[in-house]
């Protein structure tokens, strides 16, 4: 059980006739990020959110509150929320393996949100075994179970020293490839154009380092917390160019040129580079530490 978390769910994972007791944890949070209340203007205060009726505009408390499907306008049929979890498939807390699938066979637009799968105490045995044999076997699990009050599809990983579960959005929730592309121009890109582009995609290759890739948008945030707090302002952001055709063929010779200079230069070892960027790393979190600590009595109040 991982250290200070609450297990989402737990049940049973069986593959064939063999089953163990598992359970869900969230891997990816937003729980860190910097929230923002709305605020009176002319008050300073926090503004509360009142449900009124849409007719009278008199305020609803929650207990006289509840569901409806709308049929026509103005016209719908009420659900009590016990009808709700009547209507909902019974679960008997188990993820069911259903197949064994190649990892590749899945698109990603139909990954929902990723969750750790762990074993019980008791389960341990049983559980390494099937991740060892789906590493060994280069192959991910399609299991399903009602899992927060909805029966879903979950597609099941190694990874690590555990699974990974994902949550597959139905194929009725993935809007179409096609439809979304079908008003682009039918180009064909040749000759120098071409060759100019695959060279800067050579020059810039890498490696998937999510370390590496910083929240902009949320040191962006802080600054703008810490300049508020000391009473200054941010410099404007620069407006982005967008290539223009006729200029196209000049930016990406201009590019090739800036990226063949940067292949002359030395470069500094790993060892200094990933220091250099643990110093850059460190700097921007303790200037967000900074901001959010300063912020911290109005931070539910900016």
């Amino acid at each position: 059980m991982p250290s200070g978390q609450r297990a989402q769910w737990k049940g049973f994972l069986k593959f064939g006739e063999v089953s163990c007791g598992v359970a869900l944890y969230t891997a990816a949070s937003t729980s860190e990020r910097i929230t923002f209340n709305t605020i009176n203007k002319a008050t300073g205060n926090r503004v509360n959110r009142i449900f009124i009726d849409s007719e009278t505009e008199d305020p609803v408390p929650k207990e006289a509150q509840t569901k409806g499907f709308e049929i026509e306008d103005g016209r719908y049929i009420i659900i009590d929320p016990e009808e709700v979890s009547a209507a909902i498939p019974e679960s008997n807390k188990t993820l069911e393996v259903e197949a064994f699938i190649p990892c590749s066979d899945v698109d990603d637009v139909y990954f929902d949100k990723p969750y750790y799968l762990t074993p019980d105490r008791m389960g341990g045995d049983a559980f390494a075994a099937l991740r060892d044999a789906m590493k060994k076997s280069m192959v991910a699990a399609i299991a399903r179970t009602v899992l927060f009050r909805r029966m879903r599809t979950v597609l099941i990983r190694p990874h690590g020293k555990g699974l990974i579960a994902s949550t597959l959005n139905y194929d009725y929730e993935v809007r179409s490839s096609e439809k979304a592309f079908e008003e682009m121009p039918k180009l064909k890109i040749e000759g120098e154009m071409l060759d100019l582009a695959k060279h800067i995609i050579s020059t810039k290759k890498g490696e998937f380092d999510p370390a590496t890739f910083d929240d902009r948008y949320e040191a962006a945030l802080a600054d703008l917390v810490k300049a508020k707090l000391e009473g200054k302002s941010l410099p404007k952001p620069k407006k982005v160019q967008v290539s223009k055709p006729n200029d196209l063929l000049a930016a990406l010779r201009e590019s090739a040129g800036m990226m063949r200079a940067a292949d002359d230069k030395p470069k500094r070892t790993a060892a200094n580079a990933n220091q250099g960027t643990g110093r850059q790393r460190a700097a921007r979190g303790a200037a967000a530490k900074s901001a959010a600590s300063k912020a911290a009595p109005q931070r539910k109040a900016s």
